[in-house]
């Protein structure tokens, strides 16, 4: 008895195998692409390079993620997972710029994480341009040598998060010229001193009210939140 139940599970077990890695059932028929925006499926697909025909069982979904990161930087990040029987399932969540960089007539884009990850020959509707102007003297000089071009974008991008909603969408430029030296320009000329990314939230509630408060100034202060000030008309 217990050398037939041997046998019985060792051909199933050959069966599984054979029925996972040699039979044509379970092979990979079709690549389904949910989630993209600016990407088209067609470039997902082929980027992701997934071996159609290949047992199901076998496709590396590691790699294929690895490989998308790799040759499309506008995903963010991607879930690649079996159908059964026959198809792979690739989800996408792709970059969303907060802050573009303009450069030789075109336009890099900027993630939420300080990435730039893509450059398009058009601007993106809504989304403020930065500049980043660094002095190569005194307390600008310091603070490039100390933080370095990379986390200054990044505090530009923090500062540009917390805008309230209301001025983001007239925010026109941040303009970054050190750690502590953050500010915007809104399209309708008005100018904020921002001061640098902290305390992003108390700068928020202090601009909102301060513009209530005095709706005719053309530059606003917010750099020390608890001490405000407006000026110009």
């Amino acid at each position: 008895m217990i050398v037939i139940l041997a046998v019985a599970l060792m051909l199933v077990g050959a069966g599984s195998v054979w029925l996972l890695y040699g039979s044509k059932w379970l092979r990979v028929e079709r690549v389904s692409v949910a989630g993209t925006r600016v990407l088209t499926p067609s470039q997902v697909r082929e980027a992701a390079d997934v071996p159609v025909g290949a047992p199901l069982i076998s496709v590396e979904t590691d790699a294929i993620e690895a490989r998308l990161s790799r040759k499309l930087p506008r995903i963010d990040s991607v879930d690649v997972v079996r159908s059964w029987p026959h198809g792979i399932g690739l989800k996408v969540i792709e970059r969303v710029p907060v802050l573009i960089v303009e450069k030789g007539g075109k336009f890099i884009e900027v993630d939420d994480e300080g990435v730039r990850f893509a450059t398009v020959s058009e601007a993106p509707k809504g989304i403020p341009a930065l500049e980043l102007t660094p002095s190569r003297k005194g307390s600008s000089a310091v603070s490039l040598r100390r933080f370095g071009e990379g986390r200054l974008v990044r505090e530009a991008v923090h500062a540009a998060g917390a805008i309230p909603a209301a001025v983001a969408r007239d925010t026109r430029t941040v303009k970054v010229s050190s750690y502590d030296e953050i500010s915007l320009e809104l399209s309708d000329g008005r100018t904020v001193d921002w001061g640098s990314a902290e305390n992003g939230a108390a700068k928020a509630r202090t601009l909102t009210a301060l513009m209530k408060a005095s709706p005719d100034a053309r530059h606003f202060d917010v750099s020390v939140p608890t001490a405000p000030a407006s000026s110009g008309s």
